[in-house]
């Protein structure tokens, strides 16, 4: 909608007669908070915000400090499509303030920004494209199909396709651009991906993907789901993030002469990514579920390496097209869509600033089938894997020294306690497995 300051929303809530605006932030786990306010009481909205308690809010205060500010963003305003009849609905997101005014260090948008700061400071400009697959199904009880197409498969394998088209108009609508969409490879998975944006603007918009999916999802009587690994036997949901830095106009990541056309800039930025992958995972992939996705045979990455054409690698690098050099970026593969994404991101970019700033050395790339190594190969390589489940995920994060500067001391403690929580619940949970498998026999 183009605004740019509090009068732009005012003006615009007044000639399209909204009857509500509601105000969007996330808690330390990405999931989508929202409160309404009438246009009567927007003005001070917008210029003092709008106060709440932050202690029912996961990863924000405790009972004695919850007062907290929601300050919405008014370059963040737009029309929400699925209540757009007589008495249309917009929203805009928040920042978390506290009731002096400071920004909240438990705000997961607050913590990209400073990440994103640090990277203006020295002239860069962060860009990220992120590939979010998902499924469709009945309801949310049960993952029963609504198609069993396959990798772009088209009617009548693909009977998601009507849904995914009426997700690209709602996204469009919300200035939410599209590159193309598609089938994916397990049935009844589909993807839609956006066309690369500055980074706080790609955070707030994959918050927006996610529910503009599951809401047109909804509305046809279907369930979306971003959950990474659904269905056993069948390959999980990534969210393969494309991601680059500019200097100016200029791609810090393109050098003509070099054999990948990758300069030194983007070398190091790999490096920092792959140096670091362990102790981020738990942001990245931040589910108990996350790590049923996180296992050889299902094109997930586990092996720490990059490659330009091999996909078993964790990073790839997307082959150059002449005249084409702003394009020149880097694929990080090992993310699911169910994540943060102010957080993921954060780490992503804090880990690449690191390895330029370090000048880290960059391995060479591998571009044999890392699942057909056998141990021995991948040792002799040098190639480490991920952690395999949440516990040693969590474990790895907490000796990160760069994803506890990267987010913070308040994100970084409360998301180690709540991980432990839900492992702690998960490791202690009879499943249907060991009811099936043992109760006969033992």
């Amino acid at each position: 909608m183009n605004c740019r300051s509090t009068e732009d929303v005012l003006r615009l809530v007044k000639d399209k007669n909204i009857s509500f605006i509601q105000f969007w932030f996330t808690d330390i786990l990405g999931l989508l908070k929202s409160f309404a306010v009438t246009p009567s009481e927007l003005e001070e909205g917008m210029t003092e915000g709008m106060g709440f308690d932050g202690s029912s809010i996961e990863g924000f205060a405790r009972i004695e400090e919850s007062d907290m500010i929601a300050k919405p963003d008014p370059a963040t305003f737009q029309m929400i499509p699925w209540r757009s009849g007589e008495q249309p609905v917009a929203r805009m997101f928040c920042d978390i303030l506290q009731p002096d005014g400071t920004p909240y260090p438990g705000d997961p948008r607050y913590a990209f920004k400073r990440l994103l700061a640090k990277a203006r400071e020295k002239g860069y400009t962060f860009y990220i494209g992120p590939e979010l697959e998902y499924f469709y199904f009945q309801d949310s009880k049960e993952t029963n199909f609504l198609d069993l197409g396959g990798y772009f498969d088209s009617r009548p394998l693909d009977l998601g396709g009507d849904l995914r088209r009426e997700t690209i108009f709602a996204l469009q609508s919300m200035s939410i651009k599209v590159e193309y969409s598609h089938h994916e490879v397990a049935p009844s998975q589909h993807e839609i991906d956006l066309r690369y944006a500055e980074g706080l603007s790609m955070a707030d918009m994959t918050m927006t993907y996610r529910l503009v999916v599951k809401e047109i999802a909804r509305s046809k009587g279907v369930y979306a789901t971003f959950m990474p690994k659904p269905i056993f036997g069948q390959n999980g949901s990534g969210m393969h993030t494309h991601q680059s830095l500019f200097l100016g106009e200029k791609n810090a990541f393109f050098e003509p002469g070099d054999p990948f056309h990758l300069s030194p800039i983007a070398k190091c930025y790999i490096a920092g990514l792959m140096r670091h992958a362990r102790e981020m995972t738990a942001i990245n992939n931040q589910w108990v579920n996350s790590y049923k996705r996180l296992v050889p045979g299902y094109e997930a990455p586990v092996y720490v390496s990059w490659a330009r054409r091999n996909r078993s690698t964790m990073i790839r690098v997307p082959m150059y097209k002449p005249g084409k050099e702003k394009a020149t970026r880097i694929e990080f593969r090992s993310p699911d869509p169910a994540c943060n994404p102010y957080l993921c991101f954060a780490v992503q970019l804090a880990a690449g600033l690191a390895g330029i700033e370090g000048n880290y050395p960059l391995p060479d790339p591998v571009e044999e089938d890392i699942f057909e190594m056998t141990p021995g190969e991948r040792e002799a390589r040098g190639i480490n894997s991920l952690p395999g489940n949440l516990y040693a995920a969590v474990e790895e994060l907490k000796k990160s020294t760069l994803v506890r500067e990267a987010l913070g001391d308040h994100i970084f403690y409360k998301f180690i306690a709540n991980k432990e929580i839900e492992w702690d619940h998960y490791r202690t949970h009879v499943s249907r497995y060991e009811l099936d498998k043992y109760l006969p026999i033992l």
